[in-house]
């Protein structure tokens, strides 16, 4: 729901996800990190984006697009128990 969605605009936005995982001890902290990652992305200025993306920084609409349909993936996760989750290794 987080890496597929960002692949699909770009491979940097997926190493920020992914990199992200690795400060993690489990998915409920994953899941909240990538939240606010993905809030602070859509708050981020122009310029910033450029350092983010290290100088080839994604459409802006297309990014908002993506950057929401991750928050309406992580809601959905969220949603579902534990115990029901598949997981895609």
């Amino acid at each position: 729901g987080i890496l597929i969605e960002a692949e699909m605009l770009t491979h940097d936005l997926t190493l920020h996800y992914g990199m992200l995982s690795y400060s993690c001890d489990n998915e409920a902290e994953y899941i909240d990190k990538a939240e606010k990652l993905t809030r602070n992305l859509l708050e981020a200025k122009d310029s910033e984006l450029i350092d983010l993306f290290w100088g080839d920084a994604p459409d802006k609409i297309r990014l908002d697009s993506t950057l929401k349909k991750i928050l309406k993936n992580i809601e959905k996760v969220r949603s579902i128990p534990i115990e029901k989750r598949n997981y895609d290794f």
